[in-house]
């Protein structure tokens, strides 16, 4: 797992303290690990210091790091533990996923860009995750043969939750995820014992969930 002490120690903290806690998320283990898990190594290097401001920023290839709040509150919507199998769907910089794996037993990530997930998975065994597995391919598919998940994040906007996704939860089990084609709203799926539930949490601005299909 990540070392909490570097030279961005600090930046890590007061971005915790300030954007993160001031607005309302109090999970304790989430903001640990947000203390913990070096940003700054999953931006292109030219931005490592703008790592921890209170944005989204550029990692190639037409996608985003998303702004550090907002990677908080989809975190903490999830409600992990410490037992769960988790399915992300866009690895991209991998900054997600090492906050899930901190707070996870396993982490299933699937990324569509070969080149996103080759760096992500570079970044990631450096810093020592072993509870990761990494998938190239359509994340709308979710990952069929590891199925059932306690819980799915998606970091990305779909037109609608896919339904493929949905069928990869398990007994109540919970998803995240940027919904919209333009104006996108954050919405978190619980399967339930006749059928899904879906609450409207916040509006929000995701990069789209791009399908092969």
């Amino acid at each position: 797992m990540a070392d909490a002490a570097d030279d961005f120690t600090d930046l890590r903290r007061e971005m915790v303290a300030v954007q993160i806690e001031a607005r309302g998320i109090k999970e304790a283990r989430l903001l640990e690990a947000l203390r913990r898990v070096p940003r700054h190594l999953f931006v292109p290097p030219d931005l490592s210091r703008r790592a921890y401001d209170d944005e989204p920023l550029p990692i190639g290839e037409g996608q985003t790091i998303s702004q550090p709040y907002i990677v908080a509150y989809m975190t903490e919507a999830l409600g992990l533990e410490g037992h769960e199998k988790v399915l992300e769907i866009g690895t991209g910089s991998g900054y997600q996923t090492a906050v899930l794996a901190e707070l996870a037993r396993e982490v299933l990530t699937v990324e569509l860009l070969a080149g996103l997930s080759r760096r992500a998975q570079t970044v990631l065994g450096k810093l020592g995750y072993a509870n990761v597995r990494f998938r190239v391919g359509d994340g709308t598919f979710g990952w069929s043969e590891h199925s059932p998940y306690d819980a799915i994040i998606v970091t990305a906007a779909a037109a609608a939750v896919p339904p493929k996704l949905e069928e990869q939860l398990g007994e109540a089990g919970r998803m995240i995820i940027p919904v919209g084609s333009g104006f996108q709203e954050l919405v978190l799926v619980r399967r339930e014992k006749r059928g899904f539930r879906a609450t409207t949490l916040l509006p929000v601005r995701f990069v789209p969930l791009v399908s092969t299909h």
